[in-house]
Formats: structure tokens, sequence, C-alpha cells
């Protein structure tokens, strides 16, 4: 637990606590807004709230990741060596990469669709005033 009194977590804790407090405070003035006649203000008196509780949501998420974080790993068993000429076994979660080679394109090959939408694009260049609905082709 002293890893949570560190400056820095007891900037944490301090803000957690004035935003709350601020979060809930303006909450209650929203409904206090709403109880004079702001129909508005009924939205806003049920924001704050879920602020402040968003806020104390990060608070013991980040609370709990450090407390995790810092625990000790539970004791593992070693795996046995493997058998001689055996092909090794790939480890969980890391896979080989992937290869593979990339040909450039032909230098006469023209994509019909691709000079279409160049046509279409110079067209638009050379009218500016144009809409792409106006567009002839």
């Amino acid at each position: 637990m002293k890893r949570l009194w560190t400056p820095a977590w007891i900037a944490r804790h301090v803000a957690m606590v004035v935003l709350v407090v601020g979060f809930l405070g303006l909450g209650w003035w929203q409904v206090t807004r709403a109880a004079a006649g702001n129909t508005l203000s009924y939205g806003y008196a049920i924001e704050w709230p879920v602020f402040a509780g968003f806020v104390v949501f990060v608070w013991w998420r980040e609370v709990r990741h450090t407390l995790r974080r810092d625990s000790p790993a539970p004791p593992t068993t070693p795996a046995p060596p493997p058998a001689a000429g055996s092909a090794p076994t790939p480890t969980p979660g890391v896979r080989r990469p992937v290869r593979v080679t990339r040909r450039p394109a032909a230098a006469g090959a023209d994509d019909g669709d691709l000079a279409d939408y160049n046509r279409y694009l110079s067209w638009l260049n050379a009218n500016p005033g144009a809409r792409p609905g106006d567009y002839p082709g």
C-alpha cells in the first residue's frame, strides 16, 4: 500500500476528491436551478453526478492497475527441455512474420476506373466553381 502514498499518488487522490466534490456540487446547483423552473437544468443535474462517477471509476481502475502491476508474479513451473532433433515449440502469442514479395505495377497497364477518376479530377480542377454533380462524364 505504500506505493499509493507517493507524491504523485497523493496528487491523484486529492484531484479525485476535488473533482468529485466539485462535480457533485455542480449537480446540486443544477437541481436547485431546475427546481426554480429551468427545465434544461434537469439534464445537467443528471450529467454532473455521472461525471463524478466516471472520475471515481478511473481512479479506482488506476489504483487496481498499480496494485496488480507491482504485485509479485505467481511462481511458474519451468518447461521441460526440448528433445534432441525435435522442432522448437512456438511461444504463445508470438508469431513469425509473413514475407510477401511486392511487384511494381506494369508500366503500360492502365486501370479504366483510375483513368476515369483522373479525368474527373482534372475536370474539377479546370472548373473551380463547378459542383461534382455538374460533371458531364
